[in-house]
């Protein structure tokens, strides 16, 4: 990871200054708008102030990197974007041409961090993952390595534990998609006593030591205790005192019934019955006119 910020400088060479093309204040210096080419092949197209890059402007490198963002007395300061000339960039806030505050690092290799600066360095809480494998580390960094409590996080596990000079030591636990957590501690291997010889050693590796295999430990809100248990009340019941109401009700249902009988028999004679009855007294009796010719011949 390489940075090119504090060589820009237009001091170079105090009888050459390059080449200017932009505003000016009333001493004659660069300050507003306006275009450079600084003795040394870079250039640079932005806001000047008292003949210092000031503001927001583009800086481009002969070697082919470039920075588009905030300057301040001529350097990077603010927020912006430095493209380097191995392909990776860096998009985040400087401070004094420093990567200082938040910011994201795109490596050429695939890999990205995001989280905080200090001083150049990745310094504080981010994210670091890996494009080869998908993995991530989250947590803490300091001057640039792996320091203090993180997770890394894996295709179907993950580990949670603390990490010093970028490797676990520790105590710590795997947690498995599976639904299980193997619990151990990351130790260093210690070195034979009969070695007599001075050996060039390479870095040690730490080593896992499982202790334990436990169900997945959620963190659950407190509940609240849980009530008393039930008391059983027996129940007596009292036998209902008599109903004097109720003793005499059957005879008034009796006597309904029996005039509602009554009145059905009167009300269900047969309607064509009715009708010839009452056309029978109504009508007088028709005497045939034959029969009627015969009664006036006996006259």
């Amino acid at each position: 990871m390489s940075d090119l910020g504090s060589e820009e400088i237009e001091e170079e060479a105090e009888n050459d200054l390059g080449e200017y093309e932009g505003e000016r204040n009333e001493a004659g210096e660069r300050h507003g708008q306006g275009k450079a080419r600084l003795p040394n092949g870079d250039t640079y197209e932005g806001q000047y102030a008292n003949g210092r890059r000031n503001g927001q402007g583009l800086y481009r490198f002969k070697n082919g990197a470039r920075y588009i963002g905030q300057y301040s007395e001529n350097k990077k300061h603010g927020k912006g974007i430095f493209y380097y000339p191995d392909g990776s960039r860096y998009d985040g806030e400087w401070v004094e041409d420093q990567r200082h505050g938040n910011g994201i690092y795109y490596y050429v290799n695939g890999d990205t961090y995001d989280g905080e600066w200090f001083n150049h360095y990745r310094h504080g809480q981010g994210t670091y993952v890996y494009a080869l494998t998908g993995s991530k580390y989250i947590g803490t960094w300091a001057n640039g390595q792996q320091e203090g409590a993180a997770e890394l996080v894996h295709l179907n596990h993950r580990y949670q534990g603390k990490f010093v000079n970028k490797n676990p030591l520790g105590a710590g636990k795997y947690i498995f998609d599976i639904g299980c957590e193997q619990h151990g501690e990351y130790i260093h291997e210690e070195k034979p006593e009969e070695e007599e010889e001075e050996e060039v050693m390479g870095p040690s590796i730490p080593k896992w030591k499982a202790s334990k295999i436990t169900e997945l430990t959620l963190w659950a809100p407190e509940e609240p205790p849980p009530p008393p248990p039930a008391v059983e009340v027996a129940i007596v019941e009292e036998p209902a005192p008599p109903d004097d109401t109720a003793t005499e009700a059957p005879s008034e249902t009796t006597e309904q019934t029996a005039e509602t009988t009554e009145a059905t028999e009167e009300t269900t004679l047969p309607k064509d019955t009715e009708e010839e009855d009452e056309a029978a007294k109504e009508e007088p009796a028709v005497i045939p006119e034959e029969k009627e010719e015969e009664l006036e011949a006996q006259d």
